[in-house]
């Protein structure tokens, strides 16, 4: 016997990448934190989040209507956790390609939700479509598609979150 002492077992991650979780994580500080955003829904290959209206978000001073910067970062980071969700793993992703098709402006007053999927995964690059939109997904503020570059493991390789 060792009179060494056994160090604490640390706890071991979940077997599958949780966007509620990960929200958790990624909304409390840094550009999506002071955004505010926040985890809204999500199923086996798309996730939802919610950008609330706020006043210093608003695109001109006179003006009602948010300001495209913070969408195009909310659908970004949506974007993002859909790859996670689709993978079951969380591994870096760069964006390499991120086009936003505006529809007509946010209301006033309401928050933005961006629902992205991933539609596909290749050995080093993700394909994500969504939409953004202010309470009803079948009269878009937004359409959204683009491209990831994942780094490191093969994202079609599905993982626990150890690696």
């Amino acid at each position: 016997m060792s009179d060494t002492p056994t160090p604490p077992s640390s706890p071991k991650a979940p077997a599958r990448f949780d966007a509620a979780q990960a929200g958790e994580f990624f909304f409390r500080g840094g550009h999506p934190g002071w955004l505010g955003l926040r985890y809204s829904d999500s199923g086996e290959n798309w996730v939802e989040l919610e950008l609330p209206w706020r006043e210093d978000l608003l695109g001109e001073p006179h003006s009602s209507v948010l300001a495209s910067g913070p969408i195009v970062s909310l659908m970004d980071m949506a974007s993002g956790m859909s790859i996670w969700q689709t993978t079951a793993a969380f591994v870096p992703v760069a964006t390499l390609d991120l086009r936003v098709d505006y529809q007509r402006p946010a209301r006033e007053g309401a928050s933005v939700f961006g629902r992205v999927e991933c539609y596909r995964t290749t050995r080093s690059a993700a394909f994500v479509r969504g939409v953004a939109h202010d309470g009803d997904i079948t009269d878009p503020v937004a359409h959204v598609a683009g491209v990831f570059m994942t780094i490191g493991k093969d994202p079609r390789q599905k993982a626990d979150m150890n690696g």
